[in-house]
């Protein structure tokens, strides 16, 4: 099995955290603050898609074929990590949360929806570091039982 690289949520969620610490920082209604926001969401939507992926790598060990990993969807791909306990339910109806919430995003660029989805992000900083953590340490387990 391929080496599952996490770096790339990792840094994802340290800047959105850094981000989140820098838009908190800044007066609301100022140049710094929309911008600070708009990296916020940005890297909200980072974040989201990687864990996807990511998760969707770890699972193919489970299936009985990669191409039956690859034609889940999002939200089946989180659904069936925490049937496998890969997450936590909880977890895995949070992560639902945050796609349909980066779903609007998708389509509702207002100001008002974006601070909608900035009450997500503290929560989903940890959620991706967790998620970080599990996929290395069962790729770990994976690979010591071979």
């Amino acid at each position: 099995m391929k080496e599952i690289d996490v770096s790339y949520l990792k840094r994802s969620t340290a800047t959105l955290s850094q981000a989140l610490e820098l838009l908190y920082a800044s007066d609301v209604g100022s140049i710094d603050y929309d911008m600070y926001r708009s990296a916020c969401i940005k890297e909200f939507e980072i974040i989201i898609a990687q864990s996807g992926k990511l998760l969707r790598r770890a699972l193919k060990p489970y299936f009985p074929s990669s191409q039956a990993v690859d034609s889940l969807t999002f939200k089946d791909v989180f659904r069936h990590a925490a049937l496998r306990s890969v997450i936590t339910l909880e977890e895995c109806e949070r992560w639902l949360q945050y796609r349909d919430s980066r779903d609007t995003t998708a389509y509702d660029y207002g100001a008002d929806f974006a601070e909608k989805t900035l009450t997500l992000l503290p929560r989903i900083i940890g959620d991706a570091a967790s998620l970080a953590t599990v996929i290395k340490q069962q790729q770990q387990q994976q690979q010591q039982q071979q």
